[in-house]
């Protein structure tokens, strides 16, 4: 009886095994609010993120430390810590695709496809939404000038960049399951008005972001994340 019972034991956990390999081998996207997708997500200080998935994805990139090739580069508007061609050439390669809007576009060459708020485009197989991305109480960045944060998709997950914004209305109507918000106050959004966005997008995980190099501090983001407590998952990235 004894060995009967072992040798159903083993079968059971033979079973699991079986399962749990499956899982592995089958290569899922991580399911909405999974913040494995985080460790794909690189923090190179200001707005600027390197993520990886099915491509090698940069945002706004400013300072660049360290030479690599994109394979889409998402820039949200034509400011200098945003749109720096110098920068943009370390991470350039023949087949990088830019995606920015139209007065950026006119510093840079290559492979661009020139979008503004309201666009979907599909570049290297990735589902790109430029959306809107303005000052509503300073005039650093006006909404007529067209700027654009984007929303798009790596391994499943909807990742939102908000570029120089600050909270705005049109914040209701985006989906995503991680949003990258910056906090610092005088050019965007403070951290206080960030919460009251990250609430209205309802992202799985929200990532602080424009502090530390031109203005605001980590206790901008340390306050973003005390006021998201029990709320929404805020990851406090390490600057790479």
């Amino acid at each position: 009886m004894k060995k009967l019972s072992g040798i159903v034991l083993f079968i059971v956990f033979l079973m699991f095994s079986t399962l749990d390999t499956a899982k592995v081998a089958s290569g899922d996207p991580p399911k909405r609010g999974d913040n494995t997708m985080v460790k794909n997500i690189h923090w190179l200080g200001h707005d600027t993120f390197r993520i990886t998935g099915e491509k090698v994805i940069y945002t706004d990139p400013f300072k660049i430390k360290k030479k690599d090739t994109a394979d889409i580069i998402l820039i949200t508007h034509e400011h200098y810590d945003h749109c720096s061609p110098e920068d943009v050439k370390k991470i350039q390669g023949p087949d990088t695709v830019i995606v920015t809007v139209a007065d950026c576009a006119k510093k840079l060459s290559g492979k661009i496809k020139i979008v503004k708020p309201g666009d979907k485009i599909n570049a290297e197989g990735i589902e790109i939404e430029a959306v809107p991305s303005y000052n509503t109480n300073k005039q650093f960045h006006t909404k007529e000038r067209g700027w654009a944060g984007y929303i798009f998709t790596v391994q499943g997950q909807r990742i939102y960049i908000a570029g120089d914004t600050d909270y705005i209305p049109e914040m209701k109507s985006f989906k995503a399951d991680i949003a990258l918000l910056p906090v610092s106050g005088t050019y965007v959004m403070t951290a206080d008005e960030a919460v009251k966005a990250a609430l209205d997008i309802k992202p799985k995980i929200a990532i602080p972001m424009h502090y530390g190099a031109i203005v605001g501090s980590k206790d901008d983001a340390k306050r973003f994340a005390e006021e998201l407590k029990g709320k929404i998952t805020v990851e406090i990235l390490q600057e790479e």
